[in-house]
């Protein structure tokens, strides 16, 4: 690796109050280890930027919620507004449930919701729905990329999942490659 000098009064000063006055930031994703705080992190950023830009989004991916505790209010799969504010609303993606519908539109497409002869289809879908690493985290990331896509926010925050949610969805790639060569040495018996 070739070393640079890099000139430290180019870079922004890191701190809250950068990020807060950056009025290009439409996307900060807050990540981390779990228990390192990046729910407290993503509320407390999100009721910062709230004083400062006119619509202001938290989004947790993470399949274990916390927005709704740390508000002390109910929220849900769609922008949910924050008691106390007006331009800040916050939404909590629901893998599971995602999931559920993909594995309902794939049994409908093919058929095997109404397999009655015992070849099995429905519940190797099943299977390979709930056994694929990283399908929670990439079902919440595809449900979340349309739902923001057709919002109105000036900033979005993501309190994104743990790091190895993160390397599981990472390795998807590989685990669906060997899952489907599966499938095809199943369908070539």
């Amino acid at each position: 690796m070739a070393d640079y000098d890099y000139d430290d009064e180019d870079l922004p000063d890191p701190s809250l109050k950068n990020i807060i006055e950056q009025e290009s930031l439409q996307w900060i994703f807050v990540g981390g280890k779990g228990g390192v705080g990046k729910t407290t992190t993503s509320c407390c950023l999100g009721t910062q930027l709230a004083k400062h830009r006119k619509k202001v989004l938290i989004v947790s991916t993470d399949p274990a919620h916390n927005l709704s505790d740390a508000f002390c209010q109910k929220i849900g799969r769609d922008p949910t507004p924050i008691l106390g504010f007006d331009n800040l609303s916050a939404m909590e993606i629901d893998a599971t449930e995602d999931l559920d519908k993909m594995q309902r539109s794939m049994e409908d497409a093919t058929g095997a919701g109404q397999d009655d002869d015992g070849s099995g289809i429905q519940a190797l879908m099943s299977e390979l729905t709930n056994s694929i690493p990283g399908i929670d985290e990439a079902m919440s990331f595809s449900e979340l990329m349309k739902q923001v896509q057709n919002m109105d926010y000036d900033v979005v925050v993501f309190d994104t999942a743990p790091t190895g949610h993160t390397l599981r969805l990472l390795s998807f790639p590989t685990i669906l490659e060997k899952a489907f060569g599966k499938i095809m040495d199943l369908k070539d018996r």
